[in-house]
């Protein structure tokens, strides 16, 4: 006997049509149009610069805002038609979160699994878990006004992912944190992703951050999706170029002509994406002593934002 195929409602966890968002004053759409799809079980990743879009429409998503048109709809239901469906089955961390500063790590993860629906005893299991999960043994007693900002990022990642819901959405949940830090936020979202099934959504503009975990992306410019799908498929439209970078501190920008430029990135870098076939014509052209140092390599997740975004703004 064979199996049921799965419906595609059972397949779909959020789906967004057309939602547009609007703010009260303000004639700019905010969002502008935005459909996609989020699949159960998937880590789904919405990159796009500061200004593009994307807290507002995660915040569309956990019914924090309602849009000014479109519709939102969790596992089949409009998140408006339900408040408590987003509260039970989302884990939501915001960008600028706060928490219940007078009480300890320990006490917020205590009372956040009894509010989840734990008993006292898996309310206290559960905040153990998290505690060692989040590696915040050296300040579970620690009132959260007295936290780091990198300690209370850690400290909201454990409270999204409190009780392990079906899905977790979370803005720039690496914002604050440090190399080692960042590191066991991408470990242990890949952990529950592939041990749970959690659905992961997360937004950040750090392109280089995302490309080591996500499945899919939606690329945000402006309030509108330019690209969305795999990052190897959406990748085989640059992968006729390649990423120079050059080390250099130089205000002005290195000269590679034939309608090729550079672009300043921090700490005295430029960088250049530049057509294969034209690679060698390019090092020729460059006199590579001048520089600190030079780097070639394939192109990055960032590399395919700045592509999309660029031609969307044409």
């Amino acid at each position: 006997m064979t199996g049921q195929v799965p419906s595609r409602e059972q397949d779909v966890v959020y789906e967004l049509r057309d939602v547009v968002m609007i703010y009260s004053g303000q004639q700019e759409r905010a969002n502008d149009g935005i459909s996609l799809d989020v699949r159960r079980g998937e880590i789904f990743g919405i990159l796009g610069d500061n200004g593009a879009g994307k807290t507002t429409l995660v915040r569309q998503m956990v019914n924090l805002l309602q849009p000014t048109s479109g519709s939102i709809r969790l596992f089949g239901r409009p998140v408006a038609d339900d408040p408590f469906a987003v509260t039970t089955r989302v884990g939501f961390m915001p960008q600028d979160g706060a928490v219940l500063d007078s009480l300890t790590v320990g006490e917020i993860l205590f009372v956040t699994a009894r509010l989840r629906g734990e008993s006292r005893s898996g309310a206290r299991s559960e905040r153990d878990r998290l505690i060692d999960l989040w590696q915040l043994t050296a300040v579970r007693r620690r009132p959260c006004r007295h936290l780091s900002g990198g300690q209370l990022r850690l400290v909201q990642l454990a409270l999204a992912t409190a009780t392990t819901p079906p899905v977790v959405i979370l803005d720039e949940p690496t914002a604050n944190l440090d190399a080692q830090r960042r590191q066991l936020v991408w470990t242990n979202l890949r952990q529950l992703n592939r041990e749970q099934g959690t659905t992961v959504i997360f937004i950040t503009h750090d392109a280089v951050e995302a490309e080591k975990i996500i499945e899919r992306v939606a690329i945000l410019r402006a309030g509108r999706v330019v690209a969305i799908g795999e990052p190897a498929s959406l990748k085989r439209r640059v992968d006729r170029q390649v990423r120079l970078e050059l080390e250099a501190g130089a205000e002005d920008p290195p000269a590679l002509g034939a309608g090729l430029g550079f672009r300043r990135l921090p700490s005295g870098r430029w960088l250049a994406l530049v057509p294969k076939d034209q690679l060698s014509e390019v090092l020729q052209r460059l006199d590579l002593e001048r520089y600190e140092d030079f780097r070639i390599y394939s192109c990055t997740l960032e590399d395919l934002y700045l592509h999309y975004a660029e031609r969307a703004g044409e």
